[in-house]
């Protein structure tokens, strides 16, 4: 091995070691001071999964191990201002601080989210400057980049919220997520943007030790919250270093449609709940139990054997788009859509089929 390549080799793995144990550090304290304080979850809210107080604090140490991680080991480069990045997921982690100890109201949410991802896109830059042949468009305004970048991070932040509903599921998908980011920044040779992913990873598997079932304590808005922030930031820069231009030799082609295969389990939940509910003449924001893990569960399977069936859907669509990426951006996610509309077709025939005690050719389409 190279010594170069070594020498990143031995940076990761601190990366990795460091975030973990900071994590698994941390949490025995918070536990300690949640029972103490009695910060427990809200037991009688009807989403709920579970019947005795849990704490959700479990995003304060995912917060504290990252950005520790980060500060002690980010390399300076000029690929992502990591003052715009803290300054974003700081403001992030006191909204969603005070939502885990006493609420804050959906507008208010949003607003602070729609800040958050101003700061990011106007001030840090992080935005996708193209539509990279997507519809057949190219080049775009500032205003359209900016409005575009502003909408996705919300939509990818709001989209780790929601699908944190059951033990593990939340951060597997993060682990899932942020380390194909991993592997594929350091696949391009843009290894300070690894380092901020594999921080993230490693700060979510120290706290997957106590969330797994049965679950001691959860991430709640704190952790989910940052996760899809980090997420929807790697995400932009992932599809930015692989555009198209005349002086960029682009490594990974389609990296649009293969982003959208990295995300696709949060994006197609919350795009699912969300018009669903605006086609029932509700809020989109108003709480129901018709999240995909939520149906998972109703066919019999535990959160554990869910978290793993919705993670090995993901991981799969990630490596079918990895083979096929010379099909082009639109052709890929086309079939990436459709195959999410399968899977959760395939889930309400089989629902339907429980229901009805058998199989039946109706439950096809009724």
């Amino acid at each position: 091995m190279p010594a170069h390549l070594n020498t990143y080799f031995i940076y990761y793995i601190l990366i990795a070691l460091f975030s973990i144990l900071i994590t698994l550090l941390s949490i025995p304290s918070i536990l300690h001071v949640a029972r103490t304080r009695h910060l427990y979850d809200d037991v009688g809210h009807f989403r709920k999964q579970h019947d005795h107080g849990i704490p959700r604090l479990g995003g304060v140490a995912i917060f504290a191990s990252f950005t520790i991680t980060l500060l002690l080991f980010s390399m300076i480069d000029k690929s992502l201002p990591l003052s715009d990045l803290l300054t974003s997921s700081i403001v992030l982690f006191a909204m969603g601080l005070k939502d885990d100890l006493s609420g804050v109201n959906s507008s208010t949410k949003f607003l602070i989210q729609f800040f958050v991802a101003a700061i990011l896109v106007l001030l840090g830059d992080i935005r996708f400057t193209s539509m990279y042949g997507i519809f057949g468009i190219y080049d775009i305004t500032y205003v359209a980049s900016a409005i575009v970048s502003i909408l996705f991070v919300v939509l990818i932040v709001n989209a780790f919220n929601l699908i944190d509903g059951i033990d593990g599921l939340a951060g597997i998908t993060c682990i899932v997520v942020n380390g194909t980011f991993t592997i594929l920044f350091i696949y391009i040779k843009h290894y300070e943007l690894a380092a901020i992913s594999l921080a993230i990873v490693g700060a979510v598997i120290g706290f997957l030790r106590y969330n797994i079932t049965p679950a001691k304590i959860f991430m709640g808005d704190t952790g989910s919250l940052l996760i899809g922030l980090i997420s929807a930031i790697m995400a932009v820069r992932f599809i930015e270093v692989n555009k198209i231009t005349t002086h960029n030799s682009v490594i990974i082609y389609s990296a649009p449609a293969l982003t959208f295969a990295i995300l696709i389990g949060p994006i197609f939940d919350t795009l699912r709940v969300f018009i669903l509910r605006i086609v029932k003449g509700v809020s989109p924001f108003a709480a129901d139990r018709n999240h995909i893990h939520h149906r998972v569960l109703r066919l019999g399977f535990t959160h554990l054997q869910t978290t793993l069936i919705l993670a090995g859907i993901n991981i799969l669509t990630i490596v079918i788009v990895l083979f096929f990426t010379s099909m082009g951006n639109f052709v890929l996610m086309t079939l990436i859509l459709l195959n999410s509309l399968v899977f959760n077709w395939g889930i309400t025939v089989c629902l339907r089929s429980k229901e009805r005690e058998g199989f039946a050719l109706r439950n096809l389409f009724a």
